[in-house]
């Protein structure tokens, strides 16, 4: 084993009130992250570049060294949820969402409270596929929680604008975006023109189909959000580009969107059953998945170590506080990754270790933002007792990199 490659999603952040000024990184009692930074070196990233808001996607992308332009969410997204793709085939990822109305197209919660189950998104998924006739065969494929996947099936063009008015251009746009978009054809083809209707028409209908389902009558009934909208954004055209990692990789996959960026660069993919959500208490449900997330990857390297040079393992969980503003939350999920995750690597003995983030998730805004994350380098020959922890501001302190620049230029290289 010569590396591993920790991405905890979105865990940079901002001074938060409810912590006394600190960030979460900077609150979190973080023992076996604070030995490897000591160890080692602490320094800061532009996972894109400087003045650039990343989503997770082109993030991503972009610390695995490539284009973030070549690979769209809607792509990665449905390789990852196992989606059979033609040729042509135009995808996009979409989120089950509430507005007020199509009149006002008043966004209220573009997430539906974080309370839809898999059973919920199941059946509106059936409702719109069986019930929207559009021109063109389509497909709406829930996955995980509020997300979906888009399929339109026919060769059409990915040159359409966002449904979803708080991701642009593969990026995000800061702050919270409040009025939903309809799409626009961004060049004078008759197939953007065309894939943009579409895009709309199906909107339009589906939202007919959900207002009045009986699944939405009841949700409305407990007080929660009604799933009455598809935010769809970040299309591509299928095929997806692949492109190969130096070395042998394994990455822990349970959300689509990093399994379909395991797939994509060439690594096997250690999946496992990441349990559907059968209750409305999100966070309740994603605290147990985190405890089994961090015994599978516990258990990926240990019975891998010895036939992979390089292990890629990625925490959602650390994203998902931030973009509802509970700043505890986001400790609380800091400290569980730390404990088990971090103390266990602790055991190990000649690898290196890079961890970084995908983008800053700001529990202020509830959005990704600009700003830069930190960086770990851990190797048993760089300097020791730096003092230095994994936090925002000892990063600042240090070098500075692009997302591209990483593997290249640091201990994997």
């Amino acid at each position: 084993m010569k590396g591993v490659f920790v991405i905890l999603d979105g865990v940079a952040d901002d001074s938060c009130s409810q912590l006394k000024g600190k960030t979460p990184l900077e609150y979190a009692k973080t023992p076996n992250l604070d030995y490897f930074a000591s160890s080692g070196a602490v320094d800061y990233c532009f996972p894109i570049a400087k003045g650039i808001a990343p989503q997770s996607s082109s993030g991503l992308v972009s610390l695995f060294g490539a284009d973030f332009r070549d690979y769209s969410r809607g792509l990665l997204e449905a390789v990852g949820a196992g989606v059979h793709l033609n040729d042509g085939d135009l995808v996009f990822r979409c989120n089950f969402s509430t507005i007020e109305n199509l009149g006002s197209l008043k966004l209220v919660d573009r997430r539906v409270g974080r309370t839809l189950t898999t059973c919920e998104a199941r059946e509106l998924a059936d409702a719109i596929n069986s019930k929207v006739k559009l021109p063109f065969r389509f497909e709406l494929i829930p996955t995980i929680g509020h997300r979906a996947v888009l399929v339109f099936r026919g060769v059409l063009s990915d040159k359409v604008s966002n449904v979803d008015p708080s991701y642009e251009d593969g990026l995000s746009v800061e702050g919270e975006n409040n009025q939903v978009l309809w799409s626009k054809p961004l060049d004078s083809s008759n197939r953007a023109i065309l894939s943009a209707d579409l895009l709309n028409t199906f909107v339009k209908k589906s939202y007919v189909i959900l207002e009045n389902h009986s699944v939405n009558f009841a949700r409305k009934k407990k007080g929660f959000f009604p799933a009455n909208f598809i935010l769809c954004r970040d299309p591509g055209i299928a095929p997806v580009k692949t492109k190969s990692l130096k070395g042998s990789w394994i990455g822990l996959g349970y959300m689509p969107l990093e399994k379909g960026v395991a797939n994509v660069f060439g690594m096997r993919l250690f999946s496992f059953d990441y349990s559907s959500m059968d209750s409305n208490d999100f966070y309740e449900h994603t605290e147990k998945m985190l405890a089994k997330v961090l015994k599978k990857a516990i258990e990926m390297i240990d019975d891998n170590k010895n036939i992979y040079d390089y292990f890629y393992v990625h925490f959602k969980e650390t994203d998902l506080p931030g973009h509802d503003n509970k700043p505890m939350q986001k400790v609380k999920f800091i400290e569980m990754i730390d404990k088990d995750f971090f103390g266990y690597l602790r055991r190990l003995n000649d690898f290196s270790l890079l961890v970084t983030a995908d983008h800053t998730t700001s529990c202020r805004t509830k959005s990704h933002t600009s700003a830069p994350v930190p960086v770990l380098f851990f190797k048993s020959d760089l300097i020791k007792n730096s003092g230095k922890r994994f936090i925002e501001s000892d990063g600042l302190k240090g070098r500075e990199f692009t997302g591209r620049q990483l593997l290249g230029k640091t201990l994997f290289s």
